[in-house]
């Protein structure tokens, strides 16, 4: 296969997806998630997702909200702990 974007061919750059198969939005712009996706993700009645989109605007994202607070809790700590360079800062002051 042919090399692209700085050596990772096609293969390597998208062996992570997966599909699931395709939806048809209904009248009221539903869809059912595939029980496999539903399944794989612990995707229950009653949980909340963020829809959002990436650069580009070519798709939606669906992410469980719970994920996306732990996520934000994990980077709220990595900013809050102290490091070398805040550590330098302080002790110029």
């Amino acid at each position: 296969m042919k090399s692209v974007n700085g050596g990772l061919n096609m293969t390597e750059r998208f062996k992570d997806i997966q599909i699931y198969g395709t939806v048809k939005v209904g009248e009221k712009g539903q869809v059912v998630i595939p029980s496999a996706a539903r399944k794989e993700f612990s995707i229950e009645p009653g949980n909340l997702l963020l829809v959002f989109t990436g650069p580009g605007k070519q798709g939606i994202v669906l992410v469980k909200t719970d994920a996306v607070k732990e996520l934000m809790g994990k980077i709220t700590r990595w900013l809050n702990e102290p490091n070398e360079e805040s550590e330098k800062n302080r002790s110029k002051k």
